[in-house]
Parts: C-alpha cells; structure tokens; sequence
C-alpha cells in the first residue's frame, strides 16, 4: 500500500477569500515503511503573505518572489501523489487549498479525490482519544514523538513528523505506561516509542523443565502457610 503524508502551508486561512498555498512537503510510505522519497515545493503565491499566516510559519514574501508559481509545479506533484492514500493531519484544510489551485489552473483537473484517497489523521485521533485535545503537537506528546526540533511550522517538517504520529497510532507499541505522567492538559504522555523491527530475530521461548515446576510448587505452599491462606486458592476452578 502506498501512502503520502502530505502538509500545506498557506497565504492565509480561507480560499474564499483568495488565499493559496506557498509550500508543500509530502513523505512517502510503502507498506508502513517510509521510503526516503520526499516532495517538497516552495510556491510563489501570487499574492501577499497575512501577516497572521507569517507569524505561524515565517515564510515571506521576498523569499517567494523567485520561488516558481503552481502551475509550474502541479505536474510534477500530481505525479508523486497520484494513487496513492494521502495521510493529512486536518485534511478539509489541505485538500480544499489543493482543490483550489486545481480549479485556478483548469476546471478539468478536478479534485483530490479524483487521484487518491484521503485518511485525516485528525478525525482519526478524534475518534481514538475523544475529548481530548489532538493537535499534532499533543500526539507527538501523547506517542513520545521527539519534536522538539518544530519551533516553527513548515510542511516537510510537519509531513516527517505526522508519518510518526501516524505510525504509533496505527500499530506502534508505545512502552508500558508505568513511568508515563498526566501533564496539566490532561494529557498522558508517554515516555518513548518502541519500534519492533519487522525482521528482528524471534523470541525464544523457554519452558519449565519438571524441576523448576516442583520449586515453583514449593514456594507456593511456603506463601501459603506463611499467609495463612493464599488468595490464589480461593481463585482456584473459578475459571482466573
């Protein structure tokens, strides 16, 4: 299966009122592994940067003034996502701003949908973790994700750490939450990720010999009398 985890960032927050994206940054994923592809695009806006939108990501306009328009680059990014499932933390946002440049270059491209799938990891931690918070800087809290590299947005940055986010929350094994803590969110944060390498030597399995079993029988007597009666015998045929 192949996927993409795909970030925006924008002139502003609403293409009703003509604003359009400046970067793009996507990772691809084959069978849950990354691949080491990356898509990654400045895009000359056409159009003034919202001072609001620039505190967020501090891209600017002198800086996108030689960077190339999206009709330049559509092609090609077209090409990287196409077929594939396209991972997107709050994907209504991304994929309405990808819809309008597709509509400003020619009504017969149509939408996202029209090439890949859509999976919004936003919906997807909504319904795992609900009612609490699930930006993309608490799951990274939440899974043990290290972002302390993200003072700022941008979308390759973004994309990279999602693919992480995305991966403990599909089928990581986060570690056993015995030295995991509550912060003042509320939120319970674990202390580090544990991934289990798909090709890693299987465990061996080792089984009590007679001996150890005869031990293991004599120390459960010894609790027992000095116990005055273990609690595991009153468990004993009731099916624990």
């Amino acid at each position: 299966m192949r996927q993409v985890v795909l970030d925006t960032e924008t002139t502003g927050l609403e293409v009703s009122q003509g604003h359009r994206i400046i970067e793009i940054g996507c990772v691809e994923m084959e069978n849950r592994k990354l691949t080491g592809r990356t898509y990654h695009q400045y895009i000359n806006p056409e159009r003034a940067v919202d001072e609001g939108a620039f505190e967020v990501h501090q891209i600017g306009n002198d800086f996108l003034n030689d960077k190339p328009v999206f009709a330049a680059i559509a092609k090609e990014f077209l090409e990287f996502i196409n077929g594939a499932e396209l991972v997107i933390h709050n994907a209504a946002f991304d994929v309405g701003f990808i819809n309008y440049e597709f509509s400003l270059l020619s009504p017969q491209l149509g939408n996202v949908t029209d090439y890949c799938s859509i999976l919004d990891t936003l919906l997807f931690a909504r319904k795992k973790h609900p009612g609490q918070r699930n930006s993309l800087d608490a799951l990274c809290k939440r899974y043990g994700i290290d972002n302390s590299h993200r003072e700022l947005h941008g979308a390759l940055l973004d994309s990279e750490i999602l693919a992480d986010v995305y991966l403990a929350m599909t089928g990581g094994q986060t570690a056993l939450l015995l030295d995991a803590g509550t912060d003042d969110d509320g939120e319970v944060s674990a202390s580090s990720l544990i991934r289990l390498s798909d090709d890693r030597a299987r465990t061996r399995v080792i089984k009590a010999t007679e001996a150890d079993i005869e031990k293991h029988r004599e120390r459960l007597e010894a609790i027992d009398k000095a116990s005055e009666g273990a609690i595991w015998k009153s468990l004993e045929g009731s099916g624990w």
